[in-house]
């Protein structure tokens, strides 16, 4: 097992090795905290370009379909009821209005979910809360070291064969 930078875990680390690890580990949570905003960024962008869509197709479909729809729709209630022709129309008219309404809510619907989705706000929040925490963190406590001439000169020895 090692450690981020490729030392073996529990071997000492230089204070360069450590901040080098620490640099590497907050980089890589910017990133995917920034990937994490544009992943929910795309969500919610999909929602609104499906709530637009749906919202085209009720318009569209209520524009162009209203001519035909109502003349095969009043004449085919004219032929199973035998009731007057302007009636019919209006009944057809009726159908093609309630298809649209049905497409509309669905419209709705996703433009409430769109709007609720508050997934770039979350992001911005927890990367400042991360931020807080870098900035509140103190250092963990050193015991107090004798300077380097009052250390005996086998120890100073001893340190340089090993980090060599």
């Amino acid at each position: 097992m090692s450690a981020p930078d490729g030392s073996p875990v529990g071997a000492e680390r230089s204070i360069g090795q450590l901040f080098a690890s620490a640099t590497t580990e907050l980089s890589a949570l910017v990133h995917d905290e920034i990937a994490l905003a544009k992943a929910q960024l795309k969500q919610d962008v999909k929602r609104g370009a499906t709530s637009g869509g749906a919202f085209s197709a009720a318009g569209v479909l209520l524009l162009f379909s209203l001519p035909m729809l109502n003349f095969a729709l009043a004449y085919g209630i004219r032929t199973w009821s035998g009731w007057n022709l302007a009636v019919c129309f209006l009944l057809s008219f009726a159908a093609n209005v309630l298809v649209a309404a049905v497409l509309s809510l669905v419209g709705v619907v996703f433009a409430k979910k769109a709007k609720k989705s508050q997934g770039p706000q979350k992001v911005a929040a927890s990367m400042k809360e991360t931020a807080g925490v870098l900035q509140n963190a103190k250092p963990h406590p050193r015991p107090e070291r004798p300077a380097l001439e009052d250390r005996m000169p086998e120890a100073i020895e001893a340190v340089a064969r090993s980090s060599s």
